[in-house]
């Protein structure tokens, strides 16, 4: 199991914050911040019925939110953003949240916050029956596990569980791997067979390993690092860049291609793809203690590194050939990388070795909050007249109302959810879900590390 080592950091010696950077990254504990998580959740929690849409993206040069079924792949991240502000008020309340007697603008109660994390999941626990995709964990592991370490919910740890064994049935044995899409379907190429493994699915794996030690399983455990052996194996290329797509011969297990389904050619790097890998290998050794996995985050991560803009802006494909239009961003690769990234920082201090990934993570993050911050949002509370026998006349607080502004819905624009020329959905340029989700969940790492309260304006 993960180990959580203590971080204490000497500002001075240990990372490289300058004032600016300082100052940028706040945006992380911002009032904006909260209110745009809040203002979209507050729309229905006066409705009868729980929610069945969920948010996903914002289409290019528009604003409001374009929502999915529930059963779609990304239901679990805007609930999952929800749990990470209800941590940061139980954890982190004297770090992060303004006192009531300073005139500044209130934060939603952490009891507020807790209905609406109920709410939203309410009709998300069905998805952990799903056996026809290798998502689970991106449907259930960002707001089940949070419900059950914080309220100790049970019908969010029967779900974690019972997702885990569905997820486990798509393993085969043959591979060696989780098949991931039962049919990959471009306009370039149609592969129907069921073989296939995305470099995606390695983010999965982190909920094999929690099931594992829960059900005290071998299987489950082996299934997950038999796993990450074969991507290390068949997705990395000599120079530490990772292929999107490797699609197997069902009968004897070899590989039949290697090509992409989102970056810009099959012999490209596509960034979302390098940070799940960063990611997705650095889980893997916190679980395993197998430093080949260790070894192969450092790999990845410096390769994404040394591709970086020298902004430290990441492009959605590092091979994306430059032409007089900038190439597009991806603010949802920078923020996986920058949580893989922190993730390897403090598995390298727990070994006493150096590490260069927490100022390199601050640097994208700083890049990405300098840039790529939609408009900003607020919270707006008017005074309401109550009469009481005791006091006669009073003023309270009234309703607590979102201002969106005119920025897009989601914290962060500057996403790209496929920009591959044959794509049958093809965008670039927005705001996306799991940007915003990933944005949060590094905000509350480096509070956990002891670095978010340095960056939390006053």
């Amino acid at each position: 199991m993960p180990q959580t080592v203590p971080l204490e950091v000497d500002l001075s010696d240990t990372l490289d914050l300058t004032p600016t950077i300082r100052d940028t990254l706040d945006s992380l504990y911002s009032e904006s911040t909260t209110a745009k998580i809040w203002g979209i959740a507050a729309r229905t929690l006066n409705k009868s019925t729980p929610p069945t849409l969920y948010p996903e993206y914002t289409k290019p040069g528009a604003t409001a939110y374009v929502y999915r079924e529930l059963d779609f792949w990304t239901s679990g991240f805007f609930p999952g953003s929800l749990y990470l502000l209800l941590e940061r008020q139980r954890k982190y309340a004297r770090a992060i949240l303004p006192s009531p007697y300073s005139g500044l603008p209130q934060l939603p109660h952490s009891l507020q916050l807790q209905y609406a994390c109920k709410w939203w999941t309410y009709n998300l626990h069905q998805n952990a029956h799903l056996k026809a995709t290798h998502d689970l964990s991106f449907m259930i592991s960002p707001w089940a596990r949070k419900a059950w370490e914080l309220d100790h919910d049970q019908k969010a740890y029967e779900c974690l569980l019972t997702a885990a064994q569905n997820l486990a049935s798509r393993y085969d044995s043959k591979i060696g791997a989780l098949r991931s899409w039962d049919t990959c379907v471009t306009k370039r190429y149609s592969f129907t067979d069921p073989t296939k493994d995305f470099l995606d699915n390695m983010l999965n794996l982190d909920l094999l390993f929690w099931a594992s030690v829960e059900l005290r399983s071998p299987t489950l455990y082996t299934i997950a690092k038999t796993h990450a052996q074969t991507t290390q194996k068949h997705h990395m290329r000599p120079n530490s860049s990772t292929f999107h797509v490797v699609n197997f011969d069902q009968s004897t297990g070899s590989v039949k291609a290697k090509f992409t389904n989102q970056g810009y050619s099959d012999s490209s790097c596509w960034s979302r793809g390098q940070a799940w890998a960063i990611t997705g290998f650095v889980q893997t050794y916190g679980w395993t203690g197998d430093r080949t996995f260790l070894e192969t985050a450092r790999s990845c991560a410096d390769y994404f590194l040394n591709r970086l803009e020298e902004s430290g802006s990441v492009v959605w494909d590092f091979d994306a050939p430059l032409s007089s239009e900038p190439r597009p961003t991806d603010t949802s690769a920078a923020m996986i990388a920058c949580y893989g990234l922190l993730l390897l920082h403090r598995s390298l201090v727990s070994l006493n070795q150096q590490s260069p990934y927490l100022n390199a993570a601050l640097h994208i993050l700083s890049s990405v909050c300098a840039t790529q911050l939609s408009l900003p949002a607020k919270f707006v509370t008017n005074k309401v007249e109550v009469e009481s026998v005791e006091h006669g006349k009073s003023f309270e607080d009234g309703k607590l109302v979102v201002e969106m502004g005119e920025g897009e819905e989601t914290i962060l624009r500057g996403a790209t959810i496929n920009n591959y020329e044959f794509a049958p959905r093809k965008w670039a340029d927005h705001g996306l879900v799991y940007a915003d989700y990933y944005f949060l969940l590094v905000g509350n790492l480096l509070l956990e590390m002891g670095i978010g309260e340095h960056l939390v304006g006053r």
